[in-house]
């Protein structure tokens, strides 16, 4: 049977719009096995994954455990666990870490301040946590969902661990499987997918320096498929390369498939985008295991634009 991403890669399945959707995230480390659910299958207690994965879904925000690429998923999990909370919005990015005996404390956070950007907030509830300025790259890893993450997102992890080191992680889970190895850059909630080794490294060297990488660019977390689409768009069309030059001020729904959005620069200008819901054909599995289906694509085209 062919894996998921080498049908997609095949069939040259565009990649752009399928980030996750997130304007925040929660990040925690967990070592040990990971179930195909894995906050609540985990050496994590499930009911505080279910606490807090319930907290996310309903504030706007994701939750992701970790492990460090050298631990064994088999081995012993640590004393302390790295924690990170990281905000996506353009302008207002922002990257909390530290260290934690006591993951239960998550669970007290202030969800309404988390959603909002209330740095200070958060800091009162969780005083361990220190602002970081250097980016986060997370690796699918999870077998359990998806063989492709397991293999590939492993490979790649692997290979960057001596080249990014302290700042690479893998991760359970960021959706699109059929694009392994996939990525998600903290704190912008920039997606990637189908990247190998050099393509991965430049990712986090393009952020240090405040840019975004545009080969296999998935999209922004922080925005919906539609918008994902029209700031992909614009980027493309004008080749704005900072990681927070574009921001997508609204996206108007004009029907079940069909999207106005308005992007504009934070060096001025602004572009009026249409996107249009697609099916894409033949039929494609969307994971590895699964019936193939015919998945969603949004096409943008940038319809008129002002100084």
């Amino acid at each position: 049977m062919t894996a998921c991403s080498d049908a997609s890669a095949a069939l040259a399945e565009p990649v752009a719009a399928t980030a996750p959707v997130a304007a925040w995230w929660l990040v925690l480390e967990q070592s040990g096995p990971w179930g195909a659910k894995a906050l609540t299958q985990s050496h994590l207690d499930p009911e505080l994954g279910a606490q807090l994965d319930d907290a996310a879904g309903a504030h706007g925000g994701r939750v992701a455990l970790v492990r460090r690429p050298r631990r064994h998923a088999d081995t012993g999990g640590p004393v302390s666990h790295r924690v990170w909370l990281a905000w996506t919005r353009p302008g207002a990015t922002r990257l909390l870490g530290g260290w934690t005996a006591e993951p239960a404390a998550l669970g007290a956070l202030p969800w309404r301040a988390v959603e909002e950007g209330d740095h200070e907030s958060v800091l009162a509830h969780l005083p361990f946590l220190r602002a970081e300025s250097h980016p986060l790259l997370l690796v699918c890893t999870n077998g359990r969902r998806d063989v492709c993450c397991a293999t590939k997102g492993r490979q790649l992890v692997q290979q960057l661990r001596d080249r990014v080191v302290g700042r690479v992680w893998e991760t359970t889970h960021l959706g699109g499987h059929r694009f392994a190895p996939t990525t998600a850059l903290l704190p912008h909630g920039v997606v990637h997918g189908r990247l190998d080794a050099g393509t991965a490294e430049r990712v986090v060297s393009h952020a240090r320096a405040g840019r975004l990488l545009p080969d296999g660019y998935r999209g922004r977390s922080t925005y919906s498929r539609p918008g994902q689409a029209a700031e992909a768009e614009v980027r493309r069309v004008t080749g704005a390369a900072g990681l927070d030059d574009l921001a997508v001020d609204r996206v108007d729904a004009l029907d079940s498939a069909t999207w106005q959005a308005t992007v504009s620069h934070r060096g001025g200008g602004r572009w009026s985008v249409s996107v249009r819901a697609t099916t894409l054909e033949p039929a494609r599995p969307e994971s590895c295991g699964k019936d193939a289906a015919r998945p969603v694509s949004y096409r943008a085209e940038v319809t008129t634009t002002e100084p």
